[in-house]
């Protein structure tokens, strides 16, 4: 059986972007959307960009989209993109077929910071599983996952910084409440998603240097 270079069966690893596309989906329309949470990501700056300059956000997240996948398939390679694709195009019908049929109402209004918890724990979670799988997310997660590399920090950090910078930015058209709270999602999800992705993977340690003692000469002699 063809496996990844992660050593993951390619069905699995179907099954794991799958299920963290239906996480996110799931999140995003009954906790989220439900309780008005706001966004960070693309998608709020999709949304910053309709209130302060009248872009329609289906074409500003394009706009943002296309240089990250171009740039996504220079580094990371095609296989990644297409898991990408598949990730994408699963959250998608995952959440319009949710929006459409699912009667089940996650009213949360009185108790914002439970809501805020189960975003963040549920988002990390499924934005964890999907890079498990070989791919991302959205665009802003490849952005995440590539500067995470770059950088060397860790790519639950980088997923914190990039939506609270957003956020920030939210400020200018969304109640102060519902975006500290987002904030408070978007903090427990990055460490979920730090979590997910380094879960039962080797940590390398680098050996301490022994300094010889001022004075004293270094023995090159192995007993």
């Amino acid at each position: 059986m063809r496996k990844d270079n992660g050593g993951m069966p390619m069905p699995l690893r179907l099954t794991v972007i799958l299920l963290g596309s239906f996480l996110l989906a799931f999140t995003y329309y009954h906790i989220n959307y439900q309780n008005h949470l706001t966004e960070g990501g693309f998608v709020g700056l999709s949304l910053l960009g309709k209130y302060v300059l009248g872009i329609s956000p289906s074409l500003s997240i394009l706009i943002m989209d296309i240089p990250v996948l171009i740039i996504a398939m220079l580094f990371k390679g095609r296989t990644f993109v297409c898991n990408t694709f598949i990730s994408v195009g699963a959250y998608t019908l995952f959440y319009g077929l949710m929006e459409r049929y699912s009667g089940w109402v996650i009213d949360l209004h009185d108790n914002l910071p439970v809501a805020a918890l189960l975003s963040g724990v549920l988002t990390g979670l499924g934005a964890g599983l999907v890079l498990r799988g070989g791919g991302a997310s959205g665009g802003d997660d490849i952005f995440a996952v590539l500067i995470s590399e770059w950088k060397g920090i860790k790519v639950g950090t980088v997923f914190i910084l990039m939506d609270v910078a957003v956020l920030a930015l939210s400020l200018f058209y969304m109640p102060l409440k519902e975006t500290l709270f987002t904030v408070m999602a978007v903090v427990v999800a990055g460490y979920c998603v730090t979590f997910v992705t380094s879960v039962g993977k080797r940590k390398f340690v680098k050996a301490p240097k022994v300094q010889p003692k001022l004075g004293q000469a270094q023995d090159s002699t192995v007993a």
